[in-house]
C-alpha cells in the first residue's frame, strides 16, 4: 500500500511579538540551558537580543556561538557542537536565516547520534531524534525553520551537503516579521527568490502531494504580490508577515515533496564560490524553469494563475512562459545579479554539474538531465547576461 509521510516542526508561531511565547516551549520540554546558534551581523545590529531579553526575562541561561558565517562548514558545526558540550547546554536556539538553523540542526543531531556531519549527508542517516530546537527565523526566505534539510559546505571538496533528515526537524519554530525589519534590501530579495524557488520545485517534483501542491501554490501567490514590496520598503509588516507566511509554506512544501535542478545546481555555486544560496537559486531559477517546460509544462501554467494571469485565452505553453517572464521582470525589479556578476567560471562548468548530479534534490527534477545539459544550462545563464 502506497502512503505518504509528512514532516513539520511539532509547534509553529508566526505574528508580531511571537518570540515572547518562547519561554513557555521551553518549559514544555524542560530545558534548562540553551546554546544560542547565530551570526555576527545579527549581533551587531540588536536581532539576538531580542531574544535574549525575553530568556533574560524567565531567567533561562544560555552560552552564544555568533561566529556562523554564510554557506556554513563542517568547521563551523564542530565549533558550535564543541560550545554546546562545554557550556553543558540541553537545547539549542537557532536565530538567524538557512546558515545559523541549519548549524543549529547539524549540532542537534550530532548531539543525541555522534559521528561526523558528513555521516548524515543524503536522506535520512540519522537513528535519534535531534535534541529539541528552537528555530528563530530572521529572513523571510530560506524556509530551514520549517524543514527537516540543512545544508552544510564540505571544504575539501568545495561542495554543499544536503542532510535530508526529519529528526533534525525543529521543536518550535518562530517567524515573528518584527525581526526582519531591518533586513536591507539586497537580502530580502535573495531569500525572497530562495523561497519562490522553493514553491516553484515543490510543485514540480516527483514526490508532489496534494497537501504540498496546495501550500506551495498559495507561497507562489503571496511572494507574487508582497516581495517587491517588502523589498521596496523593509518597514512594511503586512508585506514582512505575508512573506513569513509564504516563506513558511515554500520550506514546509520543499520538505515534503523536494526539490530539483535549481537547488542541485545553487548548491554547488554556494560550494566553489560561496555565492549567497538565495542569490544563486534566483540566478538559475528561469533557466531551469524553460530547461523543464517539455516535461512539466501544465505545472507552470498553474505558476502563472497563482502569479494573478489570466491564462484562460494562452495555451499550455504561453501561460507556463508567462510564468518564467514574470520571474524574470520580478528579478530586474528587485535587483537580483546575472551569473556573469559572481564569481562562476565557465572553466569549472563540468566539475559544478558533476557535483549537481549527484545532489540530493536532483533526483526530484521533473526532467532527468544529463551532465552536458546541466552545464548548457549554467552557461547559457552566465553568456545571457554577460
Amino acid at each position: 500500500m502506497a502512503f505518504k509521510e509528512l514532516y513539520q516542526p511539532v509547534h509553529l508561531i508566526i505574528g508580531e511579538g511571537c518570540i515572547q511565547e518562547i519561554p513557555r516551549h521551553i518549559e514544555a520540554f524542560g530545558g534548562t540551558k540553551a546554546l544560542v546558534v547565530t551570526d555576527p551581523g545579527l549581533m551587531k545590529i540588536g536581532t539576538v537580543k531580542m531574544v535574549t531579553d525575553v530568556l533574560d526575562g524567565v531567567g533561562m541561561p544560555y552560552a552564544i556561538y555568533s561566529d556562523v558565517k554564510p554557506n556554513p562548514t563542517v568547521r563551523i558545526v564542530n565549533e558550535a557542537k564543541a560550545v554546546y558540550d562545554a557550556q553543558g547546554c540541553d537545547f539549542i536556539i537557532g536565530i538567524g536565516g538557512g546558515s545559523p538553523i541549519d548549524v543549529a540542526k547539524g549540532v542537534s543531531i550530532l548531539v543525541t547520534n555522534g559521528g561526523t556531519v558528513e555521516d548524515y549527508n543524503g536522506l535520512e542517516l540519522s537513528k535519534k531524534k535531534g535534541q529539541p530546537l528552537i528555530a528563530v527565523n530572521t529572513t523571510a526566505g530560506t524556509g530551514s525553520e520549517a524543514t527537516r534539510a540543512f545544508v552544510i559546505t564540505d571544504q575539501v571538496r568545495r561542495s554543499k551537503m544536503l542532510c535530508v533528515d526529519s529528526n533534525s526537524v525543529a521543536y518550535l519554530a518562530i517567524n515573528d516579521p518584527t525581526m526582519m525589519v531591518h533586513m536591507p534590501p539586497s537580502l530580502t530579495a535573495a531569500t525572497g527568490m530562495d523561497a519562490l524557488t522553493h514553491a516553484i520545485e515543490a510543485y514540480v517534483a516527483k514526490s508532489r502531494c496534494p497537501f504540498t501542491d496546495g501550500i506551495a501554490l498559495e507561497a507562489i501567490r503571496l511572494i507574487g504580490q508582497y516581495l517587491a514590496r517588502a523589498v521596496a520598503d523593509g518597514s512594511d509588516m503586512e508585506a514582512r508577515t505575508q512573506m513569513c507566511w509564504a516563506q513558511y509554506m515554500g520550506g514546509l512544501a520543499f520538505s515534503n515533496a523536494g526539490l530539483g535542478m535549481v537547488h542541485a545546481i545553487a548548491h554547488q555555486l554556494g560550494g566553489f564560490y560561496d555565492t549567497p544560496h538565495g542569490v544563486a537559486n534566483a540566478i538559475m531559477l528561469p533557466y531551469v524553469m524553460r530547461f523543464n517546460m517539455t516535461s512539466c509544462a501544465e505545472r507552470y501554467a498553474d505558476v502563472a494563475q497563482a502569479f494573478g494571469f489570466n491564462t484562460g485565452n494562452l495555451t499550455v505553453e504561453q501561460a507556463a512562459l508567462a510564468a518564467i517572464l514574470y520571474i524574470e521582470e520580478l528579478e530586474k525589479i528587485i535587483k537580483i545579479p546575472g551569473l556573469a556578476d559572481t564569481d562562476f567560471n565557465p572553466d569549472d562548468a563540468v566539475a559544478i554539474a558533476e557535483n549537481a548530479m549527484t545532489d540530493t534534490g536532483m533526483p526530484e527534477n521533473p526532467r532527468q538531465p544529463s551532465i552536458q545539459e546541466v552545464v548548457e544550462v549554467m552557461l547559457t545563464a552566465y553568456y545571457d547576461k554577460k
